[in-house]
């Protein structure tokens, strides 16, 4: 079996922040991370709106638009479909110890609150929380509603980490790209992976 403790689970969802996802791919690939990278239905079309990025369905020809987009080596990346359930993802068996998703959707955050396994970004995360591993939910929504809360309380309470796509201010961004770089950077602190470039508190 291959050696998967530096693979990651990505998932995009239709929750508006495409951005973040986009960008902690990026962020990963240079880093030397290898990723199987999920995307539901609605963050397909969440791409187009937001980032004038459309996928296409071969799994091949999605890892190389991505990485050309983001500058990238495309062999960094695996776009299983989400009715895969041969890929890795789908089983503890295969030792993958992290996944993310980022944004996350109040409906799929529901779902993986109500153990759903229908597609494979449910069961990807299903797999991740019973295995005890790590899974880290980027949820981007405003208001929330009780439901929502008491879905992250139930996730949190089972493990799960919750970051909400909160960018901060004390670091004084000068554009869009830092906003989005707060919250990657929070993110791969918590996978805990080398980030130098991230700005600190009182540094």
């Amino acid at each position: 079996m291959p050696d998967r403790s530096r693979e990651i689970i990505i998932a995009m969802t239709g929750a508006s922040g495409a951005a973040y996802g986009l960008r902690l791919v990026q962020r990963l690939a240079r880093s030397g991370i290898a990723m199987h990278l999920l995307f539901s239905e609605a963050a397909r079309v969440v791409l187009q709106q937001e980032c004038d990025l459309t996928l296409p369905d071969s799994r091949e020809q999605c890892a190389e638009q991505l990485a050309s987009r983001l500058e990238i080596d495309p062999q960094r990346l695996q776009c299983p479909e989400l009715n895969n359930w041969f890929s890795p993802a789908a089983s503890g068996s295969s030792g993958i110890r992290q996944m993310v998703v980022v944004p996350c959707s109040m409906g799929t955050l529901g779902r993986i609150a109500g153990g759903m396994s229908d597609n494979l970004i449910e069961r990807a995360a299903d797999v991740i929380l019973k295995e005890r591993r790590q899974l880290i939910l980027v949820p981007r929504e405003t208001p929330l509603s009780s439901i929502h809360l008491e879905n992250m309380l139930k996730l949190s309470r089972l493990g799960a980490t919750l970051i909400p796509a909160m960018p901060g201010f004390y670091h004084r961004p000068a554009n869009v790209e830092a906003m989005v770089d707060f919250v990657v950077d929070r993110i791969i602190d918590q996978l805990q992976i080398a980030n130098a470039e991230a700005p600190r508190w009182g540094a």
